[in-house]
């Protein structure tokens, strides 16, 4: 039975951290691509997804960010998509084995502009949609497009999602430009996504990336104000500070909980963690969220 998320989000739920973050801080070369750790050295990558389960998430996600041919490309590994998103799969659903826990199949943009016509469109299309029907091959209950800057491209990959498979999608975008940090840096609105994402058939529309989670409380009740779905937020542990070859994340999990009452009032579904978050900070969400019921 396919996963009815406005059903499923009825309670607050805890999403993850990132896959990057802790793979990083386990060892990984971060010139690396953590993607190729899915047929690597898997149990690195459930490792870190049974942590975040561990820790009380209800969604996992699945290490497959630039799991596509535009986002593999670099690595020399653009051929590899479908396997390494299938792979990511299973291992996400490895690790929950036992938790109760779903495993949302998650992807982001290309680093191409659609509308500046750097890439072609329908080339975009078969990219996304190899990527979304090897997640659904693998057994996630959910995709989610994630850090999207551009609203053309992230309806393309909702369009690919619809045309590979029949599983219920979230559209998140990263809004952390204009002055009042609530535009993407393409100049999209929570507003303009949420009227996307309608048209296009999506089941839950988000945040993600961007700064820190004080910059989502508004985004979030910008997008609850346009929309009746689900609303799914993930911000960064704040902005990175670079020394040397080291990036560290300002904010810790108590600061970042601090923000979960905020955010649920502001109309959150989904609460979880970008960047720099840890098991440490999903664990304080969890606690949090638990404390609000």
């Amino acid at each position: 039975m396919t996963l009815d998320l406005k059903s499923f989000a009825a309670e607050v739920r805890v999403t993850d951290g990132v896959f990057a973050t802790e793979l990083y801080r386990r060892g990984l070369h971060p010139a690396y691509c953590p993607e190729l750790l899915n047929a690597e050295s898997p149990e690195a990558v459930e490792a870190v997804a049974r942590s975040y389960a561990e820790a009380g998430s209800d969604v996992i996600m699945t290490n497959t960010l630039s799991a596509h041919r535009f986002g593999l490309a670099g690595s020399g590994a653009g051929g590899r998509a479908a396997e390494l998103a299938e792979a990511g799969a299973a291992i996400s659903i490895r690790a929950v084995r036992g938790i109760e826990a779903k495993v949302f199949g998650s992807f982001g943009p290309s680093g191409k502009i659609v509308m500046m016509e750097e890439v072609d469109e329908e080339e975009l299309l078969a990219a996304f949609a190899e990527t979304a029907e090897a997640l659904a091959w693998g057994g996630v209950e959910a995709i989610v497009l994630e850090t999207f800057n551009e609203l053309a491209e992230a309806k393309i990959a909702l369009a690919a999602v619809k045309k590979a498979c029949d599983l219920p999608v979230v559209v998140s975008m990263a809004f952390a430009s204009g002055p009042d940090k609530t535009s993407t840096m393409m100049g999209n609105t929570p507003a303009d996504l949420a009227a996307m994402a309608a048209s296009g058939g999506a089941d839950a529309v988000g945040a993600n990336c961007g700064i820190g989670p004080a910059e989502h409380v508004p985004v979030c009740r910008m997008l609850r104000e346009a929309t009746d779905l689900p609303v799914w937020i993930k911000p960064n542990a704040g902005l990175p500070v670079v020394r040397g070859a080291e990036a560290t994340f300002p904010v810790g999990p108590e600061e970042f909980a601090s923000f979960v009452p905020a955010l649920v009032e502001a109309g959150a579904d989904f609460i979880g963690g970008c960047c720099g978050t840890t098991p440490a900070h999903i664990r304080a969400i969890r606690e949090a969220i638990d404390g609000l019921a």
